[in-house]
């Protein structure tokens, strides 16, 4: 099953004092996207709402690569990376919809929740089963440029 794509264009409300998109709706559109594609895996609202578990982000990573302005539309494209007990680690890439040009790279590790105890949790059987050949079908793709990336600096070799 194909993961679905987040399409968007960019609110006037998203455009900072720099003339583009603020960081904070990078990370909107981002979770929209999330959306979506939990629901599609069955573990989104309606199985939140069936069953009292839910996940969680421990970690993201963002890199900014482009700037997008007012009125631009955006298409956001998700992998899985891998699956265990309780956590899920998967990246989306946001494209400018006509050029094809990434825009920005968010990297995401999601904790499987009990709302009830508010602890981490192993995945059901049947969600963990789906989403480790969700994560099978998608490791014959290259794993995006940047994943796994830290924040920092290179040293810089004429200071000295």
């Amino acid at each position: 099953m194909p993961l679905p794509q987040h399409t968007t264009h960019i609110r006037p409300e998203w455009i900072d004092s720099n003339g583009h998109m603020n960081l904070a709706y990078y990370v909107l559109v981002f979770d929209q996207a999330t959306d979506a594609v939990f629901d599609a895996l069955g573990i989104g609202n309606a199985y939140r709402a069936a069953s009292g578990n839910s996940c969680f982000v421990a970690e993201a990573h963002t890199l900014y690569e482009r700037e997008v302005t007012e009125g631009e539309p955006v298409l956001v494209a998700t992998r899985l990376l891998a699956v265990d007990a309780k956590r899920l680690h998967f990246v989306h890439e946001m494209r400018h919809a006509r050029s094809g040009e990434r825009v920005a790279l968010h990297e995401l590790l999601c904790l499987h929740i009990d709302m009830r105890e508010r602890r981490t949790a192993p995945w059901p059987p049947a969600q963990r089963a789906a989403l480790e050949a969700a994560v099978a079908a998608e490791s014959v793709l290259p794993t995006p440029r940047g994943v796994g990336r830290r924040v920092g600096q290179k040293p810089d070799k004429r200071a000295g």
